[in-house]
Parts: structure tokens; sequence; C-alpha cells
């Protein structure tokens, strides 16, 4: 199944599925305005842990970290987190700008690279990174996950010309520098050469929202589910979309204007 798959596993019926979404006219004037679009990786543009387990993935960071004698810089919530990067913040903590933090960052990347090769896409996206880059805006990526990790997904998916250079995710060096912090945003906003005012960003989580916020960009939250959407709520973001149909909507009726 694609993302261009309708969610009845009809092929082919993308634009008329999402024909019968919603979209409130101040969700639709966020949406049309943006000449700039930053997407967040994981979330937005696919599930990059739908067939390599998160938790497999902080098990062996902290299998690693073991066999280096350094487990006990992980806290008992960190060791049984689903989240890799809580891992990779930790360390950081404990050990900022050493080869140790240097080494468990490398790799969590192989990691993402090979979950990035088996990552489920998000229903709609790939027709609507096509339609938005297809109308004239111009699109990146601004991410926690190893740029590698995302290239190779687009690439792999055939949107990698929609984005271009325009991809920007963690560095090694810069661990610290992960949203909330709009350390990849800002890079992003300055590659593309856009302003702030007219750039959206896409985001699943509160941290994308706070990052958005800081670097003075539109927000629109993606919640598949009702626990996302009211943890996004709660963090302050106005617009929250269950189904990015409806964001494809907006665009195509835009671009029909």
């Amino acid at each position: 199944m694609t993302s261009d798959t309708a969610p009845d596993g009809r092929v082919g019926q993308v634009i008329e599925n999402a024909q019968g979404l919603q979209v409130p006219r101040d969700l639709r004037e966020v949406i049309t305005r943006a000449e700039c679009v930053l997407f967040d990786f994981d979330g937005p543009i696919c599930r990059l842990y739908a067939n390599h387990d998160a938790q497999t993935v902080v098990d062996n960071l902290v299998a690693w970290l073991t066999d280096q004698g350094a487990a006990g810089l992980l806290t008992a919530d960190e060791r049984d987190s689903a989240d890799p990067h809580a891992v990779l913040r930790a360390v950081h903590r404990a050990r900022p700008g050493s080869s140790l933090e240097a080494d468990l960052e490398a790799r969590l990347t192989e990691e993402e690279l090979h979950a990035a090769a088996r990552a489920f896409p998000t229903p709609y996206v790939d027709r609507l990174i096509r339609t938005w880059n297809a109308s004239g805006a111009r699109l990146a990526v601004a991410t926690n996950n190893a740029p590698e990790a995302a290239r190779h997904y687009v690439h792999g998916r055939g949107v990698a010309d929609c984005f271009g250079p325009h991809i920007h995710g963690r560095r090694t060096e810069h661990v610290h520098a992960l949203k909330p912090d709009p350390d990849c945003l800002h890079r992003a906003l300055g590659s593309l050469g856009a302003h702030p005012s007219r750039t959206l960003m896409i985001g699943d989580t509160p941290a994308d929202y706070l990052a958005a916020r800081d670097a003075g960009v539109a927000f629109l939250g993606y919640g598949q589910d009702e626990l996302r959407r009211k943890k996004l709520r709660s963090a302050g973001a106005e617009h929250v979309v269950d189904s990015l149909g409806t964001v494809l909507k907006a665009v195509w009726a835009g671009a029909l204007l």
C-alpha cells in the first residue's frame, strides 16, 4: 500500500476521496498562504518505525552502552523508553561532545537508515508533496532524525526532487539542538531563502510546535490518533488535522484558483 492508496484500499482515487473532507476556512487560509512548507519526517511523511520497532532500537542502543560500561548514564525511564532520541539526549547530558556521544549518534543513524528502508508512507503525503511542489511552494524537511535517513526515504518514494537539497536533520556535533530547539527550522528557512511569516511547518509532536513557534513559523499539527491530537492542542497548536487528505484538498483547491 502506498500513500496514494485510498483508505478503503482502492488505488488512484486520492483527490476524489479527499473531496469529502471538510476544510475550515481559517485552516484553508493557513495552508494556501504558505509559500514555503517545512515537513517533519517521522509522522507527517512516514511511519519510520512501522516495520522496525522503536523499542528494539532503544534496546539495541542500551545494549551497546552496556558493552561500553555506560548504561548507568540512563535513568530507568530512559532505558524503558520507546524513544531512541531519549537515549541520545541522556548521553549528551552526561558526556556532551564525547566520542561516546558521537559513536552512539552514528549507531542511531544506522538504525534510522535501516528503518527508512522499511518505513510506511503517511496516507496522502506523496500526492500532497507533489501537488504543493507543482503549485510553486518550496519544500524542506526539518527533522530530529538523521538527514541521511530522510534522503533515503524520499528518494525511494520518488519525491526527492520536490525537496532538492533542503533536507535538514540531526547533526552529530549539535545533538543539543534537537527540537524543540528551532535549529533545523532556521537552517531550512535559510536554505530556502524563506521568510518565517510565509512559511508553514507540519509536525506531529509538541516539540515540533514549540520549534515552529520559536522560529516564527505557522504550524499545522498532524495527529494520526486522538492522543497525539490532544497533546498537540495541549501544547498550544491551534490547527490540527487527523488526515493529510484535508491538507491535500486545500492545496488542490488553491492550485485551481
